[in-house]
C-alpha cells in the first residue's frame, strides 16, 4: 500500500508541473501568430510526463517550486526557455530580448554545460542504437541550428536557464549517480516516450518504423 500512495503522490506531483507548463505555455505569445501545437494540451502534457517520468523526487519538487514562485512573480518560463533559445536560432532578435531576461551566473552557466555534456552524449548514444525511431527528430548539437531549426543541444540549454539553481543542483548530482550506474537518462525518457505512443518498447518501435520507411522506399 504504502509503495502504491507513493506512486499516487508522485503521479499528482508529475501532473501539477505539466498542468503548471502548460498554463504557461499557452500564453506564449509567438511573433508568427500561435503555434499549433499550442491547440493540443493533451500531447504537450504527455510529452511532458515523459521527460519527468524518471527525475527522482527531489527534483521534482523543486522544479515544482521554481514553477510556483514564477507564477506568483508574474514570469512565463517556456516564453524565457524560448527566448533564451534565439540566442543561438536568431541572434539579432535576442539582442532587442535579453535585457528582460533573467541573468545567469558563473555558478549556474557551469551547472547548466555539464549536463548539457551528459545530456548530448546519451542522446547520441540513442540515436546511434535507434536511428530509425530517432531519424526525424531535432538535430543533435547547436551547430546545426537555424532560425527554423532548434537542435537538442540548444532546446536543452534554453530550458534549463529558467531552472533555478537548487535545481541544477540537484540535476548534475542525479546525473553524476546515473553515470556511475550506467544508466542512460535519455533512453528512459526515449522508453516512456514511444511507450506512450503505442509502441511495446525502443526495439519494437524501431522495427516497425524500419519496415514502414523500407516500404516507402520502394
Amino acid at each position: 500500500m504504502e509503495d502504491d500512495s507513493k506512486h499516487e503522490a508522485r503521479k499528482k506531483l508529475i501532473d501539477h508541473i505539466c498542468d503548471m507548463e502548460w498554463e504557461m505555455f499557452d500564453k506564449v505569445q509567438n511573433k508568427g501568430g500561435r503555434a499549433s501545437c499550442q491547440n493540443d494540451a493533451g500531447f504537450f502534457k504527455k510529452m511532458r510526463e515523459c521527460q519527468f517520468g524518471d527525475w527522482n523526487d527531489e527534483m521534482l519538487l523543486s522544479y515544482s517550486s521554481d514553477l510556483m514562485n514564477a507564477r506568483d512573480e508574474g514570469r512565463n518560463l517556456p516564453m524565457e526557455k524560448y527566448a533564451f533559445m534565439m540566442e543561438h536560432t536568431c541572434p539579432a532578435e535576442f539582442a532587442e530580448l535579453k535585457d528582460s531576461l533573467p541573468k545567469i551566473d558563473e555558478e549556474k552557466a557551469a551547472l547548466i554545460r555539464e549536463i548539457v555534456a551528459a545530456q548530448v552524449e546519451w542522446e547520441r548514444d540513442v540515436d546511434r542504437q535507434y536511428p530509425y525511431v530517432r531519424g526525424g527528430g531535432r538535430p543533435l548539437t547547436s551547430d546545426k541550428d537555424t532560425p527554423m531549426t532548434t537542435s537538442f543541444e540548444t532546446y536543452l540549454t534554453g530550458e534549463l536557464k529558467t531552472y533555478s539553481t537548487n535545481t541544477l543542483l540537484l540535476y548534475v548530482e542525479y546525473v553524476h549517480k546515473l553515470k556511475e550506474a550506467g544508466v542512460n537518462l535519455a533512453l528512459l525518457a526515449a522508453e516512456r516516450t514511444v511507450r506512450a505512443y503505442g509502441y511495446e518498447s525502443l526495439d519494437d518501435a524501431e522495427q516497425k518504423t524500419r519496415m514502414k520507411v523500407e516500404r516507402m522506399a520502394r
